[in-house]
Parts: structure tokens; sequence; C-alpha cells
């Protein structure tokens, strides 16, 4: 067989265009263009114009014409196969992007305290829609450990470390402990200037919780129940009593941007803090849309809490 030389007559291989070869496969296939259009949705203007813009480029003709469709000319069967390479080639392309677009869409349920899903995540939760629009995400605001253990969600974010072997937990850091009141609150108050001066204040507790009592009996603060003067096991109604000045509380330093007003008080005051905790089921780390929220959240949280 005489060997085809072809000439880039115009063009160069940088502008080389993948539709115009598509287009010549078809009707290399179908045997017309006619056939070519209607089995595969073109419009024969459009093949015929890429075909014909295929041979300008390469500088000879690749069908001729007949009564009944076309016949391939020599230059055509001389790349044919380099042509259906490149279909085979944009077709694992295109299998490529849709399996990157799979791995990334569908639904991830993330279960965290009352405090944080109102406070915390909010934030972190907008930026990762806008970083990842296609992920599907469900807040569940809880404090039980054992929806991962049910399925019941996919990730959690808590205040203390998840005992159970099937759970992979990562520290993201801990979250300062303070004392905070309103700054119309501290304007009609007695002076705050040692813990001490607390017991002239009007303090915000928990109601069955202890938990404000023993973290005081452990700085050497002598507190009851009936210290407190308002109180509330509801974290979100807690806090929106600090905020609206209703008196002295111990919060999360972090919840302090979200309240106007509202100071950290006796710097002194060593509080404490709790441990951030992000866990997920270890059976469920390895799917790609719960890995990349993961991933996100580790990244995001850990700021978010320091400041």
């Amino acid at each position: 067989m005489k060997a085809i030389h072809f000439r880039m007559a115009t063009g160069t291989l940088a502008d080389f265009d993948w539709a115009l070869v598509r287009s010549f496969l078809a009707v290399l296939d179908a045997g017309s263009i006619s056939a070519a259009a209607k089995h595969g949705g073109a419009q024969q203007p459009t093949l015929s114009r890429h075909v014909a813009e295929l041979e300008a480029q390469l500088g000879a003709p690749l069908f001729e014409r007949t009564g009944r469709g076309v016949t391939p000319t020599g230059a055509a069967l001389a790349i044919a196969d380099a042509a259906r390479r490149m279909e085979d080639a944009a077709l694992a392309v295109a299998r490529g992007l849709a399996t990157a677009r799979s791995a990334t869409r569908g639904v991830v349920r993330v279960t965290t305290s009352q405090v944080a899903a109102t406070w915390l995540l909010p934030a972190v939760l907008a930026r990762l829609q806008r970083t990842h629009p296609e992920i599907e995400v469900e807040l569940v605001a809880s404090n039980e450990l054992t929806n991962l253990l049910r399925r019941e969600a996919d990730i959690a974010v808590r205040m203390v470390r998840p005992a159970q072997q099937s759970l992979i937990a990562r520290k993201l850091g801990e979250i300062e402990i303070v004392a905070a009141a309103h700054k119309s609150y501290l304007a009609k108050a007695p002076p705050l200037r040692v813990p001490e001066d607390l017991a002239a204040h009007r303090l915000i507790g928990y109601d069955r919780d202890d938990t404000i009592v023993r973290g005081a009996a452990k700085m050497g603060l002598a507190l009851s129940r009936g210290d407190f003067a308002l109180r509330t096991d509801d974290q979100v109604a807690y806090g929106r009593l600090v905020a609206e000045g209703a008196g002295v509380g111990f919060v999360a330093r972090y919840n302090l941007r979200h309240w106007p007003g509202v100071v950290a008080v006796l710097p002194m005051l060593a509080v404490g803090s709790l441990p951030c905790w992000l866990a997920v089921h270890r059976e469920i780390r390895s799917n790609p849309i719960v890995r990349t929220v993961y991933d996100f959240l580790a990244r995001e949280i850990a700021p978010a809490i320091r400041s």
C-alpha cells in the first residue's frame, strides 16, 4: 500500500479539534453523512463541515462521494486506527470526570452538640457548601455519641473523646471556657476585679447539671445551685441569657464573637477547657464523600475554636 503523506494545511496541532475526529468516525462507521446524522443526533451540515475542515487540515480528501453514500479514501483508512484510539481516550476522560463528580456528590450527616450546631458549625458548613456545592449536609444537634454507632450520622463533632473502638477520633484542639458578661450588665453591676467579687453578681448557671459547680470547686470557689439567679440546662438558652446581659456566665470563648457586646471577665480565673474531637465510624471513613467533609471540618474547626 502506498504511503499517505499529510500536510497541516491550516492551523497547528495545538488548534486541533477533537470534534472533527468524532464526526469523521461517525461518517466512517455509518457509511454516509445522512446515516451518521440519524444515528448520532448531529446535524448533516455540521458533519459535512467537520469532515471538510479535517480534510483541509490534513491536506487530503477523506471520502469519495457516491450516489448511495461515501467511500473512505486511503487517507481515511490510514488515520482510522489513530482516530479510534483518540475516541477511546476521550471516552476514558469522560468516564473519569463522571467518577470524580460522583465522588463528591451525595449526603453527609453531621452531628454535634446544641452549642456547636448553633454557633460553631454554621459558618464552617457555609464555607463547605461554597467549596463543595454538590455535597448535601444534614446537621443534627444531639449530645449522644451512640448515633455514630447506630449509623444515624456519618461524622460527629464532640467535646468528649469517643471510647468506642469502632470509631476513629481526631482531636482538633481545646475549647477555652471563660467567664463572660455583656457590657450593659457590667456597666450597672458592682466591680468585678477578682474571683471573690462574683458573690456580689447575678450568676447564670445550670439547673440539674452540676458541671459549673464542680468546676468552681476546682478553682477554690464554693458555689452551690442556689448561688445562680438564673438556671437552665439548655445550652442555647444559656448562651442567649449571657448575650442579653442577664448576668455573668461561663461559656466557650469562640462564642463571644457571635454575641456583640459580650466580653470575657476575670482573666486570672482558670475556668478550664473542653477538648474538641472529630469522630467518624471506621468503616465509613473510606467513603470519598464522607472523607471530603471529614477533612474539611478538621481544617476549618481547629482555627475556629482557637479564636
